[in-house]
């Protein structure tokens, strides 16, 4: 009975999706967020067991819903690939296996200290932190990876053109931090990954291209007609002054015939 009271108890409780206040972001924030988040979603769109998301809130305790974090950006490999309210985490295969946060000064204390234990507690397999205005943090990217109970530095290095290059072992991919700011690298092909827009402007510029090439095709082809249709046209006209000479030397040499006939 007191189990049946329980689970009743449990099933009722509300895990909201917002917390009612607003979001006080600034566009240094909210840029690399987006960014990161559809970059990421892109990347593993064909992956139906990729979680991406970002800003959604994490509930990790049954039945506590103060027991909550709300990462800027997660990914979790194993979990189906669909829209949700919330991360209920007993509902769910398991915890994310990689977190960024955007730090700030405002938030230097969670990012720096509450959210690495409680990740850590929670298994998150690499902690991230970017720091788009360098408040504080040097190197403004850092990436950490847990080794037993605590995050560990991954190892950082320099490409020649002075960008930070940290490679992310859950990801497979490569974070690089460029005078434009955040940026995922795949090694493999050495391409960048796009967000939606970068995308569909790409999208867009290839489809000029490809418009600009058809219209390049025409163009020649109708060069080719119009050099044929030339061409027939002056063997046309050798044929037909061939023809005429041909008739003129045969009116010639019979008029020369019936002269010397005459003689």
């Amino acid at each position: 009975m007191a189990s049946r009271l329980l689970t009743r108890d449990l099933a009722s409780i509300v895990y909201p999706s917002e917390d009612g206040q607003p979001m006080a972001e600034s566009d240094f924030q909210r840029t690399p967020l987006m960014y990161a988040v559809e970059a990421l979603r892109r990347h593993f769109r064909d992956r139906s067991d990729v979680y991406v998301s970002g800003n959604l809130f994490i509930y990790y305790r049954e039945g506590s819903p103060r027991s909550q974090v709300a990462p800027d950006v997660f990914v979790v490999f194993g979990a189906p690939n669909h829209d949700r309210c919330s991360y209920l985490l007993w509902q769910e295969p398991k915890a994310p296996d990689w977190v960024l946060e955007i730090t700030s000064h405002s938030t230097r204390q969670k990012d720096q200290y509450r959210n690495p234990r409680l990740y850590a507690a929670l298994g998150v397999g690499e902690y991230w932190q970017y720091d788009p205005t360098q408040d504080y943090l040097v190197p403004a990217l850092q990436g950490s990876q847990l080794l037993g109970k605590r995050y560990v530095r991954l190892a950082e290095r320099w490409s020649p053109d002075g960008t930070l290059v940290v490679a992310s072992p859950v990801l497979g991919l490569e974070l690089h931090l460029t005078a434009e700011g955040l940026r995922f690298v795949d090694p493999q092909t050495g391409q960048r990954l796009r967000n939606y827009d970068e995308t569909e402007h790409e999208r867009q510029a290839a489809e000029q291209a490809h418009q600009a090439a058809e219209q390049a095709r025409q163009a020649a082809e109708q060069a080719r007609q119009a050099a044929e249709l030339a061409r027939q046209r002056e063997q046309q006209a050798h044929q037909e002054t061939a023809a005429a000479l041909q008739a003129a030397l045969a009116r010639l040499s019979a008029m020369e015939a019936r002269a010397s006939e005459q003689s």
